[in-house]
């Protein structure tokens, strides 16, 4: 591996993992050593959890919710966190950064929660870190967003559950040049999370020969298409699409009707068919196109069993589609951070002896302190390496091509094709 795109590799994670274990195992911290058999509070744990219950959001809040639900009834299932239940409070931010942060200061000061959690659009992300920091209230985002490692927020603000943009556009980028074009057309979402795919991937591609020859930019609240598909160049041979909202399948139907049976390759990230079923009417064109997914939405030939185990506990099918009503499509791709993301905040907790809010800078500590986290029950979406210092978790991403109207993983993107160099030490900052 090219030392100049990480500092952060495999060995230095699980040496850095070792040396955290080690100093924990000297306090007498370990999981196993305190917790359950000295716990010395009964009451809940209690984890705020942001949720976009209306708003833009509102598709990935709902399924969001579920995964937590049903992370909260394993963990409390399996015993609790240290010898105590966990318990979800949730709040509706309403995907907007104003509320976001009006939420944090709910769950400090009128729930008494000990940490927040959840958060996924990063202009909500971006307006509610600093006043986490204010509140020194741990606050674990499942965003994707490049915001947490880029250094732009502070210590209490982590990302352990889910990789962000970055990572993920650096491990696609030589996918897209060498299968499908080098001349891209980019449609994104105009606010942090699509101005990092522009940013990030304008970059990326140039790096492997390619370039960006339009920036299409559109309102996150758009209802409407048809007037930004014209401005896409003639000499485009990928259109590069990632939308969110509301309105994607309106989106993604009126791209076909631009395009017609005449079309170039195209590459989306599945953000543009989150909680939409890919059989829908008007979809016949995505036939033969590619779409990251952060998890793979329709179980593949080789699926893990803790992929079966984690489908079954969230109550999806192997298409992704609720048990209950196969036109309730989840948002697969995305929605496991929130389940890995709880169950690191439970190591973390464990590991550290966690009792109170007093122990807040030690929680953080503990989870600074992991490394490589195994394929497991805990991981469904596959192994991780947690970087501590930028407080970001990076991990294998995948490239599916609709096959007979399913999303069939075509490429694998390793965990180290989707590191960089650090950004940030937030080790350094004070609590």
């Amino acid at each position: 591996m090219d030392n100049k795109k990480a500092n952060f590799t495999r060995r230095s994670a699980l040496q850095g993992m070792g040396a955290g274990v080690g100093t924990l195992a000297a306090t007498g911290l370990l999981p196993g050593t305190m917790g359950f058999a000295q716990a010395q509070s009964s009451a809940p744990i209690k984890i705020g959890f942001q949720k976009h219950a209306t708003g833009i959001g509102s598709a990935y809040g709902r399924w969001y919710d579920a995964t937590t639900q049903a992370a909260a009834k394993r963990i409390n299932d399996m015993g609790g966190i240290n010898g105590r239940p966990v318990e979800i409070v949730t709040e509706d931010d309403g995907t907007d950064p104003k509320r976001g942060a009006e939420v944090l200061e709910k769950f400090a000061n009128q729930h008494s929660c000990d940490v927040a959690f959840g958060t996924l659009f990063s202009h909500v992300v971006i307006g509610s870190a600093p006043r986490a920091a204010e509140l020194k209230l741990p606050y674990f985002v499942v965003s994707e967003g490049h915001h947490v490692a880029s250094g732009m927020l502070n210590r209490y603000t982590l990302q352990p559950g889910i990789t962000d943009v970055k990572s993920q556009v650096q491990s696609m980028a030589p996918f897209v040049a060498n299968n499908l074009g080098k001349k891209v057309t980019m449609i994104f979402p105009d606010f942090a999370f699509g101005h990092d795919h522009r940013d990030f991937f304008t970059k990326a591609i140039e790096a492997q020969g390619g370039q960006v020859v339009a920036q299409i930019a559109v309102p996150p609240a758009e209802t409407s298409f048809t007037k930004y598909f014209p401005k896409i160049p003639r000499e485009t041979e990928v259109v590069y699409h990632v939308m969110v909202g509301p309105a994607v399948l309106t989106f993604v139907k009126e791209l076909g009707e631009f395009f017609g049976p005449s079309r170039p390759e195209i590459f989306g990230f599945i953000d543009s068919l989150e909680a939409v079923d890919i059989k829908s009417p008007g979809l016949e064109f995505l036939e033969g196109t590619y779409f990251w997914e952060g998890n793979p939405r329709h179980a593949q030939a080789d699926n893990s069993t803790f992929d079966t185990n984690f489908r079954a506990a969230v109550g999806v099918d192997a298409r992704g589609a609720s048990l209950t009503d196969s036109k309730d499509v989840s948002t697969y791709a995305h929605m496991f951070g929130c389940w890995e993301t709880l169950n690191v905040i439970k190591a973390g907790m464990e590991a550290s002896g966690y009792q109170s809010p007093a122990d807040r800078p030690k929680l953080i500590e503990a989870v600074e302190a992991m490394g490589a986290m195994p394929h497991s029950d805990d991981h469904p979406q596959g192994e991780k390496l947690f970087n501590g210092k930028t407080h970001q978790v990076f991990g294998k991403q995948f490239i599916s091509k609709v096959t007979d109207g399913t999303l069939v993983v075509e490429h694998t993107a390793s965990i180290e094709d989707g590191m960089y160099e650090d950004e940030v030490d937030y080790t350094t900052q004070s609590f």
